[in-house]
């Protein structure tokens, strides 16, 4: 089982955590044009990086989202970093 940071409630069990995207992933706008396909295509078809890779994350216990880099090959967590604009 693997262990994730949250930011605020520190390292806790990778079930209380949901995956959201990848970082810097622009959603297709605006919503009222974007086809079913390209909805499709931004939520299944990620580039799914081997190696270093910048994620948006969920800590589902506590609402947190967060910025997690991480190691997609070894499992290693290089960081977590609050988002304070996900607040706005």
């Amino acid at each position: 089982m693997q262990h994730f940071p949250c930011p605020f409630c520190g390292v806790r069990d990778e079930t209380e955590f949901h995956f959201v995207v990848e970082a810097g992933k622009p959603r297709p706008e605006p919503a009222k044009d974007v086809s079913d396909d390209q909805w499709a295509t931004y939520l299944h078809l990620g580039k799914a990086h081997r190696g270093k890779a910048k994620e948006i994350w969920l800590h589902q216990t506590c609402g947190l989202y967060f910025l997690m880099n991480r190691n997609t090959v070894t499992r290693e967590i290089i960081s977590s970093e609050y988002l304070p604009e996900a607040e706005e």
